[in-house]
């Protein structure tokens, strides 16, 4: 057996199957276990990823409206490592390559079988293990792998269910302004807390920031999608500029929390159940991982603080 895998979540999926040694390629995405990072990749972004969020936010706009490519997939790298499954999504046009990524460049006939992951909520990405244990032949692993995050998460309930349940936004971009949507109204849920603006199961959509500032919530949490802790943390600036940020709840009583989103918030594989622990340790300071704050995620006090110093 020999996998492709062009979506980070996939990845995580095969080597949580135990089959990890059968992956000959990955998207430039895929960086979970580390190991991976030495597999060739198969694909790039389109353009600047370095640009800011606002940038970025038009960048995408103005080429799904042209029909441009946001990835450039190396079909005759592909072809070269021969794999029997490509592993692609159906979810997102913008988050990772798509299955119509792959056949608008013929890639689709360099693999036994092409893979499309869809997502949206906890049971779609139960159902993508599922799918990926099935076309491997390791079934049986893909049920014990759900069955596991499955008890991951309904520890850290049971770790939390008793107290309060505090109400909590979720950025999911930041210029413009994105909530989380799909599963993450599940992620706080499981958490124990009280998501404000955004729906299980459905796309995120860009809001105004009064909705935010009407909102108020006890806890936001800054996660943009694709981005890691350290860049994260970059989004400060953007949002200490917009008006009445200095007044919300959160912010006075320091609950501002800066997120890896890239590898947590925004994954839809294994990942959720560590999500579920972060955002316990966020909302109720119940630390059920190794690595959570200062790994995972960091206090708003302490990223005002790294940034200045480095200013």
């Amino acid at each position: 057996m020999r996998i492709v895998s062009l979506l980070a979540s996939g990845t995580e999926i095969v080597c949580g199957l135990g089959a990890g040694h059968t992956l000959v390629g990955r998207s430039h995405e895929c960086d979970n276990p580390d190991w991976v990072r030495t597999l060739p990749v198969c694909t790039r972004p389109t353009f600047d990823i370095e640009m800011s969020s606002k940038e970025i936010d038009a960048e995408v706009r103005r080429r799904l409206k042209e029909g441009a490519s946001l990835y450039h997939i190396d079909g005759e790298l592909i072809w070269q490592l021969d794999p029997d499954v490509l592993i692609t999504q159906e979810h997102c046009e913008v988050c990772a390559v798509t299955a119509g990524d792959v056949a608008r460049i013929g890639c689709e006939g360099l693999a036994h079988q092409v893979l499309a992951l869809g997502a949206g909520t906890f049971r779609g990405i139960y159902d993508g293990i599922l799918a990926v244990g099935k076309a491997i032949n390791r079934t049986s692993a893909a049920h014990a792998l759900v069955a596991n995050i499955q008890q991951r998460i309904d520890k850290t309930y049971q770790a939390v269910r008793k107290k309060s349940p505090p109400t909590v936004v979720i950025l999911e971009w930041t210029d413009p302004i994105f909530p989380t949507g799909n599963w993450g109204p599940e992620l706080v849920q499981a958490a124990n807390g009280k998501l404000l603006l955004g729906r299980k199961g459905e796309h995120s959509c860009a809001i105004s920031w009064e909705d935010v500032r009407e909102a108020d919530p006890d806890y936001l949490i800054v996660a943009p999608c694709g981005y890691s802790l350290s860049r994260s943390m970059r989004e400060l600036p953007v949002l200490e500029a917009l008006p009445g940020w200095f007044e919300l709840t959160a912010v006075e009583k320091g609950r501002v929390a800066f997120a890896d989103g890239n590898k947590f918030f925004n994954r839809s594989g294994p990942t959720i159940a560590e999500t579920v622990e972060i955002i316990a340790e966020i909302l109720h300071g119940c630390r059920l991982r190794d690595s959570g704050e200062g790994n995972a995620w960091q206090r708003y006090a302490n990223v005002r603080s790294l940034l200045l110093a480095h200013s």
